[in-house]
This record gives structure tokens, C-alpha cells and sequence, in this order.
């Protein structure tokens, strides 16, 4: 296991791995990462776990199990909540430069897949962004059974009194106000 290069911890310099026989792999463990967020996202903990970078008969296979945590607001009561992240990354990066010879390795026919530099690096960061990104929580909740906030006040329903005086009401729908669906009280 060597260091990521420049102390970045989702890069890594796999010229040596490129030279080595197909099938042949690196294992790297990630502890105390960071990326930058897009949309107002912020991690709450580091991302830490394992890359296992895998030479192809194309290029390297990049296979990632990372955890981390989001620091976000309960859709329901709006207080401040932790949502734990389980990713799991696997992209191909294919070479941008023939590891033999140097030369640049065309990339038109397939311009989505990501590519090694011209060092040899792989750059896993906007992979682990996406992830990220993906795997954001629609409508974080702080709990599961989160009752969310009370229509009269605005506070917590699970904080305090909730013994608001009845408004008026059209006439015409007073006789909804006894009502209660069955089997409910």
C-alpha cells in the first residue's frame, strides 16, 4: 500500500500497476477524507474505508467502499440531523497516454469514461463526489417516527404543549370538527 499522490487522498500514480500483469491489484484504506460538496452539501464526518484498484485489459478498475455522513435538516421538525452514508464506487478509468510509448490513447470513441492523467493518476474525488450527490437523502428525517411541527405555533410537536385554543370556524363546518376517522380517538 503506497501513499496517494501529493498527499491527496483519492489520488493515486498507477503507472506501476498499468506495467503489471492483468488482473494484478492495489488496496488502498482512506481515513479522514474530505471532498468538496456541490449543492449545499456538508459532510458531518470524514470519509474513511477501502479502494481496491484492479488492472484491466482496458485500463484500472476502481472499486470503492466508503462511509461517511451528511450534515442535514429534518424535512418534518427542521432540527438539525446526522444521515450516514454507505457508498459503493466502481468506475473504469482508462489511459489518456500509452504506458509503453507515450503517446496520447485516443478518448473519442468513449468520451464519457474517465481518464488517468497524463501521469499515470488516478483521480477517484469526482467519483466519490457523485456518490455523495446520489446517494443524498430526498427527505432526511432526525428519526423515523419525527411527528414534525405543530400547524398552530410552528414548534416541535414532540416539545412542549400543544393546547392551542380552537378558531372560529365556518359554520357551515362545525360538524367536521368532532370528527375522527375510525379507530382513531
Amino acid at each position: 500500500m503506497s501513499a496517494p499522490a501529493d498527499d491527496d487522498p483519492f489520488i493515486w500514480n498507477v503507472a506501476g500497476l498499468l506495467g503489471d500483469t492483468v488482473g494484478a491489484d492495489r488496496h488502498y484504506d482512506v481515513a479522514d477524507a474530505s471532498v468538496d460538496l456541490p449543492d449545499e452539501l456538508t459532510l458531518a464526518e470524514p470519509i474513511a474505508g477501502h479502494v481496491r484498484l484492479t488492472h484491466t485489459n482496458r485500463g484500472i478498475l476502481a472499486r470503492a467502499n466508503l462511509r461517511t455522513a451528511l450534515a442535514m435538516e429534518c424535512v418534518r421538525c427542521l432540527r438539525p440531523t446526522t444521515v450516514p452514508l454507505d457508498l459503493a464506487i466502481e468506475d473504469e478509468f482508462l489511459p489518456s497516454l500509452d504506458i509503453a510509448t507515450g503517446k496520447p490513447v485516443a478518448a473519442d470513441d468513449e468520451p464519457e469514461i474517465p481518464r488517468l492523467n497524463d501521469h499515470h493518476e488516478l483521480d477517484l474525488e469526482p467519483s466519490v463526489r457523485d456518490a455523495i450527490s446520489l446517494a443524498e437523502p430526498i427527505a432526511p428525517l432526525d428519526r423515523p417516527d419525527c411527528p414534525g411541527l405543530c400547524p398552530t405555533c410552528g414548534l416541535p410537536l414532540d416539545e412542549g404543549t400543544h393546547d392551542h385554543p380552537t378558531d372560529d370556524i365556518d359554520p357551515r363546518l362545525e360538524a367536521l370538527r368532532g370528527f375522527r376517522p375510525e379507530g382513531k380517538d
